[in-house]
């Protein structure tokens, strides 16, 4: 694309745009006639990704702002007809509240009926709302655990789970048949879902939940800034908790999550202030969510002392366990994705039970067949049920903390605890310890050479074990669709997949070793360690990414 056609293309979308600080932004850069930054903007668009889109805020197509989002909602509109019903939520992100109220006058200008939730509330609650009001779809605006300049727009259908092919593709296609967006019909007549409406039955769901009745726990826990910290304080102290105690300078929504790096509690450092908080109150359990509380983090005190969070491959074990333990029937199902941990199969074979693999996000998960009861991926992602079904169709991370209070509730009045439990499954199933490897990009064609270097020479033995399989998730494998990823099966029962991520400018890589426990459980922690230290130096050789 020449400058000519990008100045072009910029004027107009200049000319519809009706927020004055993006018309500013490229007003700036038409004036400066800075190519680069037209060409950043204008050479692409955003694309449904994981469920929606997801991006950074500013001007231009491929960019989070008004025109489109505006498109965005233009586009469902088209594909669900009038008289549809879409529900819509936001969290407290910068232009959450601003892109919502647009996605309902679009959405009523187009003859659908369009209910906003009436305050800045978790993904979850908007999952459960789609379900519960038996709307055709929902939208929330969020991006998630990404960087304060990020934001999203996530969307679910009717099974209030998240959109997959072929709709993500059919909206897209619809986005980019819509015209200008200040030549769009805008309605006014949205309805405002309130507390009492929607939380409220939300919370009562949830108490379905296997938390079982012991309640004696203190529990250390920060919202990062978030959404999470009203609702989750709501859904303990209904089901008798003691309000956890919060991290004061990450209580409130703050859109620029002023005390980390990355909002995202699998980062270095963010979890350091719970941490803290949890160590100066004596926690028996810390927990976590993230910015719009759809994924939950633990930690546990340690014998020696301190603390260690626990990995989500370790958090979805026990909880796996756990709602099998109070659910029954031989047709339930728990599912997890290709990039976590195989014991999950393991415990559904110990239960008797049906065990899926899904490719990665909760939109598989949910797609994973009927009877299912737990789902998990290892990014903190959990959807946890009971005899009556799952609360949400999607990950939840207020009643996935309400679960694990629960389990740590149950230990400890028997006098045990998280790591207890741990060790009884290492024993049971031999050691899965898990670890990522993510290398963060500048520029997305590093990943793409990457990942051609590891097609075009793959390895032969990692951290001193054979590669005995290698796959190529592109050319789809077990049943499962086609996505860009490579899996390797290492002797030993040893794992490693590398994949970029969907939502953020990285290439991640899951590894997975498994150690026999024949003696003592901390011995083969210590194995295990440095096996996967080992691994990551030899993949890292192997990416070209040093």
């Amino acid at each position: 694309m020449t400058t000519d056609d990008l100045v072009r293309i910029a004027r107009e979308w200049h000319a519809q745009d009706p927020d004055p600080r993006t018309r500013a932004e490229l007003a700036d850069i038409l004036d400066r006639r800075d190519t680069a930054a037209l060409a950043d903007r204008f050479g692409g668009k955003l694309e449904f990704g994981t469920a929606g889109l997801r991006g950074e805020l500013g001007a231009g197509p491929n960019r989070m702002n008004r025109v489109t989002v505006m498109r965005a909602a233009a586009g469902l509109a088209r594909v669900l007809g009038p008289g549809r019903h879409v529900v819509i939520g936001f969290d407290a992100r910068h232009m959450s509240d601003v892109f919502a109220g647009d996605t309902a006058a679009v959405l009523t200008g187009a003859g659908l009926r369009a209910s906003v939730m009436g305050g800045r509330w978790p993904t979850p609650v908007l999952a459960f709302a789609v379900r519960h009001f038996g709307a055709d779809a929902g939208i929330m605006v969020t991006a998630s655990h990404n960087p304060p300049r990020d934001n999203g727009y996530k969307v679910y259908w009717g099974d209030g789970a998240q959109i997959v092919p072929p709709i993500d593709r059919e909206i897209s296609q619809a986005i980019d048949a819509t015209g200008r967006v200040d030549e769009l019909p805008l309605g006014d007549g949205w309805e405002t879902l309130d507390h009492d409406t929607i939380v409220v039955p939300y919370l009562e769901a949830l108490a379905a939940l296997p938390v079982g009745d012991a309640r004696d726990l203190v529990i250390a826990y920060t919202p990062l800034h978030g959404v999470g910290h009203g609702v989750l304080t709501e859904a303990f102290t209904r089901a008798g908790f003691a309000a956890p105690r919060v991290v004061g300078r990450q209580a409130e929504p703050d859109p620029d999550f002023p005390t980390v790096s990355f909002p995202n509690p699998e980062e270095p450092g963010a979890m350091d202030l719970a941490l803290g908080l949890a160590t100066s109150i004596g926690a028996d359990l810390v927990l976590a969510n993230d910015p719009d509380a759809d994924r939950c983090a633990a930690g546990m005190p340690l014998p020696e002392g301190g603390y260690r969070m626990l990995t989500g491959d370790e958090a979805g074990g026990l909880l796996a366990e756990h709602v099998l333990r109070h659910t029954s029937g031989d047709d339930r199902l728990v599912a997890t994705t290709i990039v976590s941990s195989s014991l999950l199969a393991k415990i559904a074979a110990a239960y008797g039970v049906r065990h899926a693999e899904t490719l990665t996000g909760f939109k598989w998960i949910m797609k994973a067949g009927p009877g299912l009861v737990f789902g998990y991926e290892e990014a903190l992602g959990y959807s946890i049920g009971s005899d009556e079904g799952l609360p949400v169709h999607d990950k939840d991370g207020v009643g996935a903390a309400l679960t694990l209070a629960g389990l740590a509730a149950d230990a400890r009045r028997a006098g045990r605890t998280l790591l207890d439990l741990l060790d009884d499954q290492a024993r049971r199933y031999g050691l899965h310890a898990t670890a990522q490897l993510s290398f963060r990009v500048t520029d997305l064609e590093e990943i793409g050479r990457a990942m051609a270097r590891l097609r075009a020479e793959p390895p032969t033995e990692l951290a001193g074990r054979e590669v005995e399989s290698a796959e190529d998730l592109a050319a789809g494998v077990a049943g499962l669709p086609p996505t860009d990823g490579l899996r390797y099966r290492l002797a030993g029962g040893a794992r490693v997949v590398v994949r970029p991520s969907g939502t953020e400018p990285k290439l991640k890589c899951y590894l997975e070793i498994v150690i026999p426990v024949e003696d003592s459980v901390a011995a083969a922690r210590a194995r295990a360690a440095e096996d996967l230290e080992a691994l990551k130096k030899d993949l890292s050789a192997a990416l070209g990414l040093l």
